[in-house]
């Protein structure tokens, strides 16, 4: 879930705000949902990304751990 939290979050604040300038203009554009989170979406994953592939990294590296001490 930590790993995870910059995106989703990311995706629902820019979804609010969205919603919200929709609601306030009343454009129903459904391109205009879309983009917006893949631009923000991806500038997250170029700030976040470094952060959450180490720490994927090091879970991997436990698991084979783990996995090394049950073996015969």
């Amino acid at each position: 879930m930590l790993v995870s939290a910059p995106i989703l979050l990311t995706c629902m604040i820019v979804g609010v705000l969205i919603t919200l300038f929709q609601a306030v203009t009343s454009i129903r554009d459904m391109s205009l949902t879309v983009v917006p989170k893949l631009l923000a979406v991806g500038a997250v994953a170029l700030i976040f990304g470094g952060w959450m592939l180490g720490i994927m990294l090091k879970f991997t590296s436990e698991i084979f751990a783990h996995i090394q001490n049950y073996g015969p």
